[in-house]
């Protein structure tokens, strides 16, 4: 019955992921005026899909069994710490995309297992959270950095004569080609969060990854438009040209990071990634208040997701004993 409630905990954290970070993949493009909103979706959909199964594994087993030491709790105590963190990560998650706030999904689940270990008293892993913590801060620096770069190259490469003439058919292949690459990225990296915890209960990386693909699909479908409101339209002016920018920056700097096998933010990279091309703009194209709006949310996010587990763990023990 435990294992069906952590099942179910899963599935509930890849449905607000795939809420909260459709925007990730599809927001720039949609906002550029480029692609639908539904167009966006199923492209998200099909490629996160084929991401999270094809090379999610790599991030799947670090949430699993890289954040604290999972094989010295007992099997009923590690069931619930799975439970308690997936449903806690998942809450906080819903809030923000309820409130219309890309938020990352990797600090919330990271947080969220770390704050569960240390009710248990386990051994964390203090070299490889320190590894993602210096990775949470490299995700946007770097995308913003590339997104510059990439936008300067574009401007250049559609100076020549010859492609002039084509530009438009030329960014449209481009735009989605991209937009797929993306979203390919996000799943592989991203399905982790809602599916990770799994292989410490004994999962096969294989099944989790369908199971929390699955599941982030339908939130995709049902909910992922919120915050493509907010990423599209409301941090910066985005042209076609910073579009392409943007998705090469973005999908390139997760899938390095996937490669690793460290969770990193695709919302941490995406928003960076438009701060970047809104800076070669001119910083008078973007939303500062909600760039530091978004900021807080990031902050905040392991430390919430930690305490609500700590304290939603702590309630179910003293419940379970009695």
């Amino acid at each position: 019955m435990v294992i069906v409630l952590v099942v179910l905990a899963a599935i509930y954290m890849g449905w607000s992921m795939g809420a909260n970070d459709a925007a990730n993949c599809v927001g720039a493009t949609i906002g550029s005026g480029v692609m639908s909103v539904r167009t966006g979706i199923i492209i998200t959909c099909l490629f996160s899909f084929l991401g999270a199964t094809l090379i999610g594994g790599n991030v799947i087993n670090t949430i699993g069994k890289g954040v604290i030491d999972m094989g010295s709790i007992p099997l009923y105590e590690k069931t619930l710490l799975a439970f308690a963190a997936l449903f806690s990560a998942a809450i906080w998650t819903t809030l923000a995309t309820y409130k219309k706030v890309p938020v990352s999904t990797s600090h919330a689940i990271v947080g969220a297992v770390a704050g569960g270990g240390i009710l248990l008293s386990t051994t964390l892993y203090f070299q490889k959270i320190t590894q993602i913590f210096i990775c949470w801060i490299l995700t946007p620096l770097g995308s913003c950095i590339l997104t510059i770069f990439l936008y300067r190259l574009f401007i250049i490469f559609f100076m020549f004569k010859p492609l002039k003439r084509y530009r438009r058919l030329i960014m449209f292949i481009l735009i989605y080609l991209t937009s797929a690459y993306l979203a390919f990225s996000w799943g592989a990296n991203d399905v982790a969060n809602a599916t990770g915890v799994l292989v410490a209960l004994d999962f096969k990386s294989s099944h989790a990854a369908i199971i929390g693909a699955s599941a982030i699909i339908f939130g995709v479908v049902t909910w992922g438009y919120r915050v493509i409101e907010t990423v599209g339209f409301k941090i910066a002016r985005i042209t076609p040209v910073m579009t392409v920018a943007i998705g090469i920056a973005t999908a390139l700097n997760v899938h390095i990071y996937t490669r690793f096998g460290i969770p990193v933010s695709t919302s941490h990279s995406i928003i960076g990634a438009v701060w970047g091309a809104g800076i070669v703009k001119g910083i008078k194209t973007m939303n500062l208040r909600l760039a530091r709006e978004i900021m807080v949310t990031w902050a905040i996010t392991p430390v919430v997701a930690g305490i609500i587990t700590y304290i939603t763990l702590g309630i179910i023990l003293v419940l379970t004993k009695q």
